[in-house]
């Protein structure tokens, strides 16, 4: 949906909802790169509310109490205090019902000030940085969203795709692009192999803006497929949450056969193909016709809060309800999930120490479930101008590629 600064406006005022962009594409002809507002494209979430009844609430607490029981103490020289809203571990859990009227208790632990290298400061509450659950083992993400425009919007040079997935090869081993513009595909093919970084490649084509568009990123990929190869190229994503668009969803699942026959003619019929959708408008017609269930999931928005544990818990209940009702089979994979570090959604508090406690554990968490997972996303995404500063800023990297927080901190589970 695109629509200028003043409609939205209007339209959050109007509905109370909350507008996240989740990949909007700067339009490219030739070499000139039309940048205005209308280039953004918004996509509007609704909060989803957390199934409680659901939620393992005594492992939750059990991970609390021996976490506290016997803290492992923190040395640095410079120390910041941080503290996190939790509940005791000898009470029930409290039911939405109660949930506002609730006053948790706060405990507050150390953090070494050498672990977080940015830091925005924000009025919302602080958080501890938990320790991962046990369960699932991997030093890395799984996968990265990665979306590599200039702060400006611009299209990058190959040279600064390579720098970027050199860097993102430190701790991720997949990517997952939204479109071909930009020469995003071939400029990370080549960079992945001009210096052998090993990442798996899953593409997209961008459908939201007409078949010309959708034209245009089938023919590139088709190309990049056919002259390199498809070693890295692990799949393609037929669009990115057109339901929540507007799209039907048989023109979905039109698009999603339409790319099917092609890279079949191609030759290229091997590649999976899907389309990626939020977990709550997901149908079962595009589950029957995608290879795989990719669906992008995320508590950052739900109407409460209680903790990070339970909004991780929150995400893999509904991608398990998406497994048992929609996708007749099929695997299911995150194709986003994550938190941002600043601004507001609701409830969830945004922080730095809050976006390194949701990609530790819903890591972990995913893992031991037996999920694949893109994290949302790479870096901050600065270039979308018109977002709000919590769309903006769901990077573990900030927009200038430098890490936001030691990457040491999702070394295990």
């Amino acid at each position: 949906m695109r629509a200028s600064v003043t409609s939205l406006l209007s339209a959050v005022l109007a509905t109370g909802s909350m507008l996240v962009t989740a990949s909007p594409l700067p339009g490219n002809i030739g070499n000139a790169v039309v940048l205005s507002g209308t280039d953004v494209i918004e996509i509007q979430y609704s909060p989803a509310p957390v199934d409680w009844n659901t939620i393992d609430w005594s492992s939750i607490f059990a991970a609390q109490q021996a976490a506290t029981a016997s803290p492992t103490p923190i040395s640095p020289t410079t120390t910041a205090v941080v503290e996190e809203a939790s509940y005791p571990v000898s009470s029930a859990p409290v039911q939405p019902s109660t949930y506002s009227t609730y006053s948790p208790p706060v405990f507050s632990t150390t953090v070494q000030a050498s672990q977080i290298t940015s830091i925005t400061s924000t009025t919302e509450a602080p958080t501890t940085i938990p320790s991962a659950p046990s369960g699932s083992s991997g030093s890395a993400l799984w996968g990265l969203t990665y979306s590599p425009y200039n702060n400006d919007g611009s299209c990058p040079s190959l040279d600064a795709v390579a720098s970027q997935l050199k860097t993102v090869a430190s701790v991720a081993g997949n990517i997952r692009l939204y479109s071909t513009d930009c020469s995003q595909l071939r400029n990370a093919v080549q960079a992945i192999n001009n210096a052998n970084l090993g990442i798996g490649i899953y593409a997209g084509i961008w459908i939201s803006d007409g078949a010309a568009r959708t034209e245009s990123d089938l023919t590139e990929f088709i190309s990049v497929a056919k002259t390199y190869g498809t070693s890295l190229i692990k799949g393609v994503s037929v669009g990115n949450e057109e339901i929540s668009k507007g799209m039907s969803e048989a023109t979905i699942i039109s698009n999603i056969n339409n790319v099917r026959a092609r890279l079949q003619k191609e030759g290229l019929g091997s590649i999976p193909v899907y389309t990626t959708e939020q977990d709550a408008t997901f149908t079962k017609g595009m589950a029957a016709v995608s290879d795989v269930v990719q669906i992008n999931v995320y508590s950052i928005f739900d109407s409460m809060f209680t903790s990070i544990d339970a909004s991780v818990q929150s995400v893999i209940h509904r991608a398990n309800t998406v497994k048992t009702n929609v996708a007749g089979g099929k695997p299911v994979r995150f194709g986003e999930s994550g938190w941002s570090s600043t601004g507001s959604t609701g409830p969830s508090p945004l922080t730095l120490a809050n976006e390194i406690a949701y990609a530790q554990k819903f890591k972990c968490a995913a893992a031991s479930a037996g999920y694949t997972y893109f994290y949302f996303e790479a870096k901050n995404a600065d270039w979308k101008k018109t977002a709000s500063a919590s769309e903006q800023n769901f990077g573990i990297f900030n927009a200038n590629f430098s890490p936001k927080f030691s990457f040491s901190l999702l070394d295990s589970c």
